[in-house]
């Protein structure tokens, strides 16, 4: 009798204990989902006031589409995904720069195909090195991982459309004064780029597999041409095969690798010494300087008004390249009746991964550096320019280190935070400081910093730390967090404003155009900081590297996902006045908590119904 009523005594108390729990629980969730409509809301009114404050701003160029000061504030609370935090500095810029990319989504009407697009542009208005839209290859890449976060994927969809199917696949660029290069190739083709890897990180957040069926065969095309026009031609040179790029058409306009390679070339380009180069070779102003040369006029195809037609295999268009080629073979495995494409692609990736470990890479540097192109007609070939520069970096954006070999390249994060590599007062420089030809006043990659750089070293630091070291101390997360915060304040205090570069030592301000789309912000604060990690299948993670000490709380959310609505809160103190520690990390899918964590770093693997 005495043993029944013990199990009823105790299986009451498990019920009671249950109870209580269930309660608790209960009432920790209605304090968490108020908490998420406190937040929203409040994220709202930030976003609606601020828009307000940037329309008021006087002499910035104005908008090159559709979305103004008369109906951006519409635009932008129904599209970006709302962000707040309890830094108010990075909180401003994140909803500046949405303000910023509304003003370059641009409808064009095109002649030649007799339909509209939604394109993106970098300038304002429509440059000469321009395609006929007013879009430019260069910040493509860039601009797909910003635009991706977007609620209406139509205006990605739309600018891949343009740029790999639409004109710009068969109209050759421009040839003029501003077309340094005598190589013809297509608009889409102009400027380095990685598209293709775009249009899968887009596909991850807004999956569509009728628009990728139809877009493959055009993606394919496109990474053609660049096999086609940008490899090394010449079998028996050590870089054969690989990707090849003038610096202008990197994006970079002068690097210190080629000022290496033309030092030690002959002939035409003897003209560049270890003691004049910069005479020849150190921003726009120095390039009349060689056309006037007379090595110029004896080797007239060496020279484009003045600049040296002299490719580099370099590691940002070898990554890219790599990224590219990944990319089709992860997207033909998406596409049921094309899988047999995918090995086909897996090989071609393997392939220049290997090249670019294996040639690009320096042992005694710990960093990838740049090759002068073994087919170069003018100057050296084959030459390893033992400088190094922030390209360098490039394999780490597209995870393009083999994982269990991560730990044999992770020494070349060590210059990343080191007064003799890239990291200075004001942000990271492009070029090594300690090398004896590092200049950051010139207009040039020679140290100078660039926003376009920053976005790629960020998010490949950011893949480092997450996806191969797994869990990272707090000093590597404050690495990462002092270069976004330093970004961030560069933007300014009182009229906040993005531009092409700054000056990494004293830089308070940034330097060049106003408004100028050739950078990521949104999406370093949304995959690279707070974590929010994409995938093709039904699921997502947040794997924050948000050092717990620097906030009190942020608030990601409005987030279109796989056609969901995701909010993500984290706060150290859920209810004020009760002790104890309340930190936790909160996740919402369609309103409803879908999980939650107590430990900042662990983050969430959340799955879709």
């Amino acid at each position: 009798m005495n043993r029944i009523f013990n199990y009823f005594f105790t299986f009451s108390c498990y019920l009671l204990l249950l109870c209580i729990l269930s309660s608790c629980a209960g009432r920790k969730n209605v304090v968490y989902n108020q908490e998420l409509k406190r937040l929203k809301a409040s994220a709202v009114t930030q976003l609606s006031s601020q828009v307000d404050e940037f329309n008021a701003y006087k002499n910035r160029p104005p908008s090159d589409g559709p979305y103004n000061l008369s109906n951006n504030k519409d635009f932008l609370l129904e599209n970006i995904p709302l962000f707040a935090s309890s830094d108010s500095t990075i909180s401003s810029v994140y909803n500046y720069r949405w303000w910023m990319i509304s003003k370059h989504l641009k409808e064009y009407y095109d002649p030649q195909d007799k339909k509209k697009y939604w394109v993106v542009t970098e300038f304002f208005g429509v440059k000469p090195w321009a395609s006929l839209s007013g879009a430019i290859t260069c910040p493509a890449g860039q601009q797909f991982y910003d635009l991706r976060w977007l609620r209406d994927d139509k205006y990605l969809k739309s600018y891949a459309d343009y740029f790999m199917r639409g004109s710009a696949s068969r109209l050759n660029q421009r040839e003029n004064a501003n077309f340094l290069t005598y190589l013809s190739r297509p608009e889409s083709h102009h400027f380095s780029s990685w598209m293709i890897n775009g249009v899968d990180a887009f596909l991850k957040v807004h999956p569509d597999k009728a628009w990728l069926h139809e877009m493959l065969p055009a993606m394919e095309k496109h990474q053609q041409v660049w096999d086609s026009l940008f490899t090394v031609k010449s079998p028996g040179a050590k870089t054969a095969g690989m990707y090849k790029i003038l610096d202008l058409y990197d994006g970079m306009e002068f690097s210190l690798s080629a000022v290496l390679g033309l030092i030690e070339s002959k002939g035409a380009y003897s003209l560049y010494t270890k003691d004049n180069w910069r005479r020849y070779y150190l921003g726009w102003e120095t390039t009349g300087n060689a056309e006037r040369s007379a090595q110029a006029k004896a080797f007239p195809k060496a020279f484009r008004s003045g600049y040296p037609d002299f490719y580099l295999v370099r590691p940002s268009i070898n990554s890219y390249a790599y990224g590219n080629m990944q990319s089709l073979a992860n997207l033909y495995k998406l596409d049921a009746t094309r899988k047999d494409k995918s090995s086909e692609y897996q090989i071609k990736a393997t392939r220049i991964q290997q090249q670019t470990l294996n040639v690009l890479w320096n042992k005694k540097d710990n960093f990838f550096n740049t090759y002068s192109a073994g087919d170069n007609e003018y100057g050296i070939r084959d030459y390893e320019a033992r400088v190094r520069e922030s390209v360098g970096y490039t394999p780490w954006y597209f995870d393009m280190i083999p994982a269990g070999q991560y730990q044999d390249y992770s020494k070349s994060w060590e210059m990343l935070s080191s007064r003799k590599g890239f990291y200075n007062t004001a942000g990271m420089t492009t070029a090594e400081q300690q090398h004896p030809y590092y200049n950051e006043q010139a207009y040039a990659w020679n140290g100078r910093g660039w926003p376009f750089e920053n976005s790629i070293v960020y998010k490949g630091y950011a893949n480092y730390l997450r996806d191969y070291k797994k869990t990272s101390s707090l000093a590597e997360k404050e690495v990462l967090y002092d270069y976004i915060d330093k970004l961030a304040k560069m933007h300014g205090s009182r009229e906040l404003n993005i531009g092409e570069w700054y000056i990494p030592s004293t830089g308070k301000k940034f330097g060049g155009e106003s408004d100028y789309f050739h950078s990521t912000f949104p999406d370093i604060i949304i995959e690279d900081l707070i974590g929010f990690k994409p995938m093709h299948d039904n699921q997502f993670s947040i794997k924050p590297l948000l050092p717990e000490n620097k906030w009190d709380y942020f608030y990601l959310g409005n987030i279109n996902y796989h056609g969901h609505n995701i909010d993500v809160v984290w706060k150290k103190d859920w209810m004020p006045g009760v002790p104890g520690n309340q930190s936790r990390l909160c996740v919402w899918v369609d309103q409803h908590l879908a999980g939650s964590s107590v430990d900042l770093s662990e983050g969430l693997d959340v799955s879709l119904k």
